[in-house]
């Protein structure tokens, strides 16, 4: 009797166990829903589709920037921060994405403390001083733009892309 028993109590434990497993990819539903969408008012609709990509990003801190980046751009800006402030762990790349978006949305004073914060964390990625070095030639700060580009050519003198962001800022393009 007890070998049958262990085999019907091994059977028992892996149907429980595909079920627990079917439960919790089933509450992952990541999956995208023309419901979310078709037919709705297109503010309903993208609110929809918003947070369904943020339960679509789940931990992930870039993905987070992403989504709270719609909503900031689209004048969402208190969502948008709600979002940011919920990512506990910032690196220099998290604050130079959200940098990005600040000033790409017009706020050239939070968009300049950020990059302050990303060059304090990150004080020789040449890549990051030549880029920020930029924003603030397109902003009129020719002074602290230079300075920016100095550093950057100084630890990468040759980094073509670098070049480019700085040769563009002096003639109003963002490369981004």
């Amino acid at each position: 009797m007890k070998p049958k028993f262990k085999q019907s109590a091994s059977i028992v434990a892996l149907i429980l166990a595909l079920g627990v497993v079917t439960a919790v990819d089933a509450a992952k539903d990541d999956k995208v829903d023309p419901a979310l969408y078709q037919g709705l008012e297109p503010d309903q609709a993208a609110e929809q589709l918003l947070e369904k990509a943020l339960v679509q990003a789940g931990k992930g801190t870039w993905e987070r920037i992403a989504v709270a980046q719609i909503y900031y751009l689209s004048g969402n800006k208190e969502r948008a921060e709600a979002i940011f402030d919920g990512i506990k762990k910032k690196e220099a790349g998290d604050w130079m994405r959200i940098a990005r978006i600040y000033y790409r949305a017009g706020d050239w004073d939070k968009a300049k403390q950020t990059f302050d914060r990303v060059m304090d964390m990150a004080p020789k990625d040449e890549d990051w001083l030549a880029e920020i070095g930029a924003y603030y030639n397109l902003k009129g700060d020719r002074d602290k733009a230079e300075e920016l580009f100095n550093r950057s050519f100084g630890l990468d003198p040759d980094n073509l892309y670098n070049t480019l962001s700085a040769a563009g800022s002096f003639l109003g393009v963002e490369e981004r």
